[in-house]
């Protein structure tokens, strides 16, 4: 059987497991496995599934992972989200369009440190949309900014999305964080502005406001010891993350252990340290860190059939006729990865991907740490894009809203975005280079 053959049965049941439903990790594990099997056949099995998955995670950068995930979940548990909005609507005075730019902001950061678009977006469809609703946002716009704001993990950072790129292509985790902070600023923007015009055009209908004293109520109860530890640790952990990094004061692994101990303190200062919340906090972090441990096994095994079947080699000989072009060819990779970040969560698509269009990409000279960032912004796009938005269906599933509703208002930042970072990134490169140049100096 030669090799084309094979590649074709193995991405053929890649599609047809995933369709069963089976998790991701099971199914790179199962078909790299059987890939591989019909490529050598078995008498290499054992060393490859001996130490070498071990060694895959047993990394001091993969560390970051778990810190950033604990110091997410410190924030969610101990209340700290629903105390942002509380302060943002009194400093407001009542100008309900600033809480939808808090929601986006807010989803930014947790999307970025909890690894997970859906789990962000999820959260905040629990949180913010009631919050929402009773400032006269749309269910349908408020849904959107939900899944918006929870879309934004794959390239606000601390994204983990990005910690898995720089271990998958050997960049610098914190010069990626940095090169991603103005792209990432950028779509936030980009979808706060569409957001304001989504909700000044709505402004025109009548909401129910029934529930409005009742917010009012609930937050009067809120005290000012508690602002302004919620504000103190707010501010310090954006700084430990953004400053500390660039500065070189802290690593990425660094930061996120400090500012997972900030969080805690937080917590701990607001009261909310009990049995019940180490325990969630934990349980949440372990389960998220295992996941993205077992997506990277499972990929490391696909990864090894990949370079086996010389696959990426194929491409390139299919890509010749315009790999003089390398523009074309980044349209033709983004279209690609958009598909796969509209059905499947981000990391393991990273994980999918890269040993596949690392030779691309290097056989066009493109800068791996602006193609990284690049990457980012599409799974970002693709969360929130019909047919099969990660983000959207999580938002929908906690609120009740229906899907194709937010879908109508999602598409509208998702393609706002896409012209406007995208073609910016490639018309200027040096937005995602530009300040980890100037790290190194």
């Amino acid at each position: 059987m030669d090799n084309v053959t094979i590649i074709i049965i193995i991405l053929a049941m890649v599609i047809l497991l995933l369709l069963t439903g089976l998790y991701i990790h099971s199914v790179l594990f199962a078909t790299g496995i059987i890939g591989l099997i019909l490529l050598e056949g078995f008498s290499f099995l054992p060393g490859l599934l001996g130490n070498e998955p071990f060694d895959r995670v047993a990394s001091y950068t993969l560390t970051t992972i778990p810190l950033f995930v604990l110091m997410a979940q410190f924030i969610l548990q101990s209340g700290i989200v629903k105390d942002l909005f509380y302060i943002v609507h009194k400093v407001a005075k009542g100008k309900n369009s600033v809480l939808g730019i808090l929601t986006i902001s807010i989803g930014g950061l947790l999307g970025a440190v909890s690894g997970s678009g859906t789990a962000t977006s999820a959260s905040l469809g629990q949180v913010a949309i009631p919050e929402l609703r009773k400032h006269r946002y749309s269910s349908r716009l408020a849904g959107a900014i939900a899944a918006a704001g929870g879309s934004l993990s794959g390239i606000i950072p601390p994204s983990i999305i990005l910690i898995l790129y720089g271990v998958a292509t050997e960049t610098p985790v914190g010069q990626l964080f940095i090169g991603a902070l103005i792209p990432g600023v950028l779509v936030m923007i980009v979808f706060i502005a569409i957001m304001l015009i989504y909700y000044r055009m709505e402004q025109k209908e009548t909401y129910e406001e029934a529930d409005k004293d009742s917010l009012i109520q609930q937050s009067d109860k809120v005290t000012f010891i508690r602002l302004f530890v919620v504000s103190l640790a707010a501010s310090i952990i954006v700084l430990i993350i953004f400053v500390g990094i660039y500065a070189g004061i802290f690593t990425p692994t660094e930061a996120g252990a400090v500012g997972a101990f900030v969080g805690f303190l937080a917590a701990l200062c607001l009261g909310k340290v009990n049995f019940e919340f180490l325990k969630v906090s934990l349980v949440e972090t372990l389960k998220l860190t295992g996941m993205v441990m077992l997506i990277m096994i499972g990929a490391q095994i696909f990864g090894r059939f990949v370079s086996l079947s010389m696959l990426p080699r194929q491409l390139i000989a299919m890509l010749d006729p315009i790999m003089g072009m390398p523009a074309l060819v980044l349209i033709v990779i983004s279209l690609v990865l958009f598909v796969m970040f509209m059905f499947i969560e981000g990391a393991a698509v990273i994980l999918m991907s890269i040993p596949v269009l690392l030779p691309i990409i290097t056989e066009l000279q493109i800068d791996l740490l602006w193609f990284g960032v690049f990457v980012g912004v599409i799974c970002t796009i693709g969360l929130i894009t019909p047919p099969v938005g990660l983000s959207v269906y999580a938002v929908a599933g906690v609120s009740g809203i229906k899907s194709d509703a937010i879908f109508r208002v999602g598409m509208a930042f998702a393609i706002a975005a896409l012209v406007i970072v995208c073609g910016t990134m490639i018309a200027f490169p040096e937005i995602a280079t530009f300040l980890p140049d100037s790290m190194s100096q």
